[in-house]
């Protein structure tokens, strides 16, 4: 075949087979019988571009008019029916994993891996019957491709599959597929394939049940931890992105800590990129006492949490007040005394009380009130500072909360 083209039933043909058999005056379709309900045909370019890259790398000439004349059949796109077009996708994605299979010829191994990857990318359909036709054991094998391109393109195809939802658990339970993703986050062969290694990552933790799994296969977190301190813009939003699906099971926080991805999202705070997510993820730590005192020991914590407070989006300042009172209840005395003695901080409580969220307004009014306790215990013992009155009551229903920092303000907490 050197010029494959679809017919209604879905069939693919070489496109001068077909031509003549429709020309001859034939009606149906050579392989099914059924009728054709359209003589037009449409070019199979999956398919025609895994056969010019074959034999472009196994050194096959290829015909000078190789050249599909699509001008007259573009049209036929639209009408071809879904089910024909699946049809043909199936159809190609089973040439694709023999060749896959094909332990022999990487170059077509490689071919084939950058054809799925393509198929993947669009369609609940399309990632599904790859996955059924068994494609991923095949991918999870050249994950340790010493060529690169193979690497990346199976990676990369092993993501778009995972966004189906019954193909993550397919990957999750595919002998050594995970510690195969994380081999290639920690050091793939190019910086695509690492980056799209931790987009895997964060599509199969969404399933709740494999987030401490993930977290706690080896060299995970310290190789997400290094992707966020060095990588590419890119890089570093796939890597905070699975760093806070993982900071979601609570059993993850103490591994967390141990591989440095406590450390890392805490520089992260000072890059605009990643800053906002990166609050997030310490937002969920700190709510454990473990690490609320591992937050607590890093130094740029509370600064970097006071620069989102300012300079955050809506989200960015809500879990940012949330994780300073967190640090505060169960950081330690000494996190504690950084919040309260930060000379920013009664300025930032007075606008957030102002302009903040609902939620980041209940919880500036719960710091605010250690901050009135604190400066009252320093006020009896003959210390000085700032004063913050906090009082709630009922009106109409509402809390009314009344901060002085130092003048007097009245907000509703709703």
């Amino acid at each position: 075949m050197t010029d494959p083209v679809i017919v209604s039933t879905g069939q693919t043909y070489d496109r001068t087979s077909i031509t003549r058999w429709i020309e001859e005056g034939h009606c149906t379709c050579p392989k099914t019988g059924q009728t054709l309900m359209d003589s037009r045909i449409v070019p199979n370019r999956a398919l025609k571009n895994l056969i010019v890259q074959w034999c472009t790398a196994s050194g096959v000439a290829i015909e000078s008019d190789f050249v599909t004349d699509s001008s007259t059949n573009e049209g036929f796109v639209s009408a071809l029916p879904t089910k024909a077009a699946v049809e043909a996708n199936k159809a190609t994605v089973s040439i694709l994993i023999q060749f896959l299979a094909d332990g022999s010829s990487e170059p077509a191994q490689t071919v084939a891996a950058r054809e799925i990857r393509l198929l993947a990318k669009t369609g609940k359909d399309n990632r599904s019957f790859i996955a059924e036709a068994g494609a991923i054991p095949h991918l999870r094998r050249l994950l340790k491709s010493e060529n690169a391109i193979a690497q990346e393109n199976s990676v990369t195809a092993m993501l778009n599959l995972s966004i189906y939802e019954k193909n993550k658990s397919l990957i999750m339970e595919e002998d050594d597929c995970l510690e195969c993703i994380v081999s290639v986050l920690l050091s793939g062969l190019t910086v695509e394939a690492q980056e799209n290694a931790a987009a895997t990552l964060f599509s199969l933790s969404a399933v709740h049940e494999y987030k401490k799994r993930i977290a706690f296969t080896d060299h995970c977190v310290e190789a997400l931890s290094s992707l966020l301190r060095n990588g590419t813009p890119r890089g570093k939003k796939d890597a905070v992105t699975a760093f806070y699906n993982l900071s979601t099971h609570p059993d993850n926080c103490g591994r967390m800590i141990e591989g440095g991805g406590v450390s890392s999202l805490v520089v992260a705070l000072k890059n605009d990129v990643v800053s906002e997510e990166a609050a997030g993820a310490l937002a969920l730590l700190v709510r454990q006492s473990l690490g609320a005192e591992a937050i607590g020991r890093e130094e740029g914590a509370v600064t970097g949490l006071m620069g989102m407070m300012r300079c955050g989006t809506a989200r960015g300042k809500e879990n940012a007040v949330a994780a300073l009172l967190e640090l505060c209840r169960s950081g330690g005395a000494a996190a504690a005394e950084r919040v309260l003695r930060a000379p920013a901080i009664a300025g930032l409580l007075q606008t957030l009380l102002f302009t903040g969220t609902k939620r980041a307004r209940r919880k500036a009014a719960s710091l605010a009130r250690v901050f009135q306790r604190r400066e009252h215990a320093a006020m009896r013992s003959g210390g000085y500072g700032f004063v913050v009155n906090v009082n709630e009551n009922r009106d109409g229903g509402n809390f009314t909360t009344d901060v002085s920092v130092p003048m007097s303000i009245s907000v509703p907490v709703l």
